[in-house]
Parts: structure tokens; C-alpha cells; sequence
């Protein structure tokens, strides 16, 4: 559609964003990086575009242009344009004529394929994480991560559910973690092995009474864990284990230890003979996936992962849930 119709006088550009932003918070979602990249194109038309208020072609056309010409990759692309997309159609349901930039415009992203570790991989991996040594200017260092790691792939979290748990979200007399606010701003309850709770119950007992116990896995100066600093220790501890790296977007990646968490489950319900059409749905609702087909990708990339069992998946897929085309590696 075009894009030459003014907005109502009441309402301006800005005005916009905020009421979009509002909305989606209201139904659940965070919409923090959206919103982030929204303010950006609000400033980027307010300057090359002075007087602008609404979506037009000329103004999305040359906000990827300029994203472009910094080098940015088709996955940044796309980050960049689904928010401006939504909100021209958040205008066109309003009557306010805005241009929603069509799909298949923008290339696609490559499709990650995740690493799902081996077993030696992950034994080796933890073993040098429990080789960790104090530093004083993450004095917790030494003690987080052999059990953040652990808690990652042992319970299938998404980094940012572990490094953001509270004291009080950890359980360790239950053996339950309380995820607060995750992705879609669900709530949930994870139950841990023994060996787990054993090990969550070990290390809090030697951080209890320090300072800085805002966060059950601190960081620096007490303040909660950051990706980056997640990701050094990571590779690191890759390196020392000798699990080779593919360089930035190739991995392994730290979210991988959630897939293989995935994968390593349906191998064990297949080699049991479990009834896993049945147990589907309870790996869904532990992981905190919004549908069931997010889960049933776990059945393909288990194929893929294990030859062996290729024929029993695809009968499986075909039986409990179709699986989408689109690549389903960031759950």
C-alpha cells in the first residue's frame, strides 16, 4: 500500500511507537529491542525526513539502505525492519495510510545449525569449568561457573532465564527453579535433578552473606551477569576443553546447550521406548516454548543429530505436530 496519507493531527510518529510499544507490553510482550530500534527510526526520519508522520516507502527504503551501507548482515536487517513493519501495519489499522514493506523483500538470514554437544564434549567442557580460578575483579567467578553452566544445559534454560534468577527464584530444599518474566513475560516452575540441587545447594551456601547477593549467579561489582561476560568465560572454557569454534555466527554457541538439553532427552525417550507423542508436551511446558511446534523441532534436529533414529522421527513429526520450514534454533 502507499504511504502518502498524513496521520490525524493528534498524533504524531513518536506518539505512535508508544502506543505500539504499550500494547505489546500489555499482551505479554517485552518489546525492549523493538523499541529500542523504533526510537532509532523515529530520529533517523525526524532527520532525513523532517516533518514526516507516518511509514513511507521512501523513508523504509532508505533506513535498510543506510543499514546497508554500514555492512550490516541480512539477520541485522531483518532485526531492523520487523519492528518499522509492525508498525505500519499498528498505522494501517488505524486508517492512517503507511507502508508495510512486502516479505521476501529483505534476503533471508543463513539458518544456524545448532552444535549439539557430545557427551565427551560436555564432560570435557565442565571439567574445565570446575578448573576455574578466583578473580578478584568477578571474585565469584571461580564458584558461578561450573554451576551456571551446569544449570544451562542441565535444565534446558535460555541464558538470560539463568543469569537473571534471584536468590529467592532458586528452591534449593524443593529443587525448583522459579523462571520469572521469560520469554513472552511467562512465568514458570523448573524442577532439577538431585545431582543438581545438590550442587545449586552447595553453592549457595558459599556465597550466602557476601555482599553483592542480589543475583543468585553475580557478576562484577555484584550486578547481575552480562552476555559478553558470559561469552568470554565460554569460549574460554571451549578453547581449554579443545572444542573447535567456527568463528562468530558459527559457533558452538552457549544457547546450543539448550537445544542438545532438547535433543538429549528425545534420544533417551527413543532408546527407552517411551511414548514421547505423550511427553512432548511436558518437555514444551519445561522449556517454556509458546506452542508445540517449537518443541517438535527438536524432533528433526534430533534426526539429524542421530541418524540412526531418522525413520522412527520422521514417522513421529508426521504423527504429533507438523514442523515449520523456518528454521526454529533461537527457543
Amino acid at each position: 500500500m502507499t504511504a502518502d496519507v498524513t496521520m490525524t493531527a493528534d498524533i504524531d510518529l513518536a506518539d505512535a511507537i508508544t502506543a505500539l510499544v504499550a500494547q505489546k507490553r500489555a499482551v505479554g510482550y517485552k518489546y525492549d529491542s523493538e523499541e529500542r530500534v523504533l526510537a532509532r527510526f523515529e530520529e533517523f526520519c525526524r532527520r532525513e525526513f523532517p516533518g514526516l508522520d507516518t511509514v513511507t516507502r521512501a523513508a523504509v527504503e532508505a533506513w535498510v539502505d543506510s543499514a546497508r551501507r554500514r555492512g550490516a548482515k541480512p539477520a541485522t536487517l531483518q532485526t531492523l525492519a520487523s519492528p518499522v513493519r509492525e508498525l505500519a501495519r499498528w498505522l494501517g489499522r488505524r486508517g492512517v495510510g503507511a507502508y508495510v514493506l512486502p516479505a521476501g523483500v529483505l534476503a533471508r538470514p543463513a539458518r544456524y545449525v545448532p552444535h549439539i554437544y557430545t557427551d565427551e564434549e560436555l564432560a570435557a567442557f565442565f571439567a574445565r569449568t570446575d578448573r576455574c580460578h578466583y578473580c578478584s575483579l568477578v571474585p565469584f567467578r571461580h564458584l558461578v561457573m561450573p554451576v551456571l553452566f551446569r544449570t544451562i544445559y542441565a535444565c534446558g534454560l535460555r541464558c538470560s532465564e539463568a543469569r537473571l534468577l534471584r536468590p529467592d527464584d532458586v528452591d534449593t530444599d524443593a529443587g525448583v527453579l522459579h523462571i520469572r518474566d521469560a520469554k513472552g513475560g511467562k512465568d514458570r516452575q523448573v524442577p532439577v535433578s538431585e545431582p543438581l540441587r545438590a550442587r545449586l545447594a552447595d553453592y549457595q551456601a558459599k556465597v550466602d552473606g557476601r555482599p553483592g547477593r542480589d543475583w543468585f549467579f553475580p557478576g562484577r561489582a555484584g550486578l547481575a551477569l552480562t552476555v559478553g561476560n558470559i561469552d568470554r568465560n565460554f569460549r574460554r572454557f571451549l578453547w581449554q576443553a579443545r572444542i573447535p569454534h567456527g568463528g562468530r555466527g558459527h559457533g558452538p554457541r552457549v544457547h546450543d546447550f539448550r537445544h542438545t538439553f532438547a535433543v538429549n532427552n528425545l534420544r533417551l525417550w527413543f532408546a527407552q521406548g517411551q511414548d514421547f507423542g505423550a511427553l512432548l508436551p511436558v518437555l514444551q511446558t519445561y522449556m517454556g516454548h509458546s506452542s508445540l511446534a517449537d518443541t517438535a523441532y527438536y524432533l528433526t534436529l534430533t534426526a539429524e543429530s542421530y541418524p540412526d533414529i531418522t525413520a522412527r522421527v520422521q514417522q513421529a513429526t508426521g504423527d504429533v505436530v507438523p514442523v515449520p520450514e523456518a528454521a526454529r534454533h533461537d527457543h
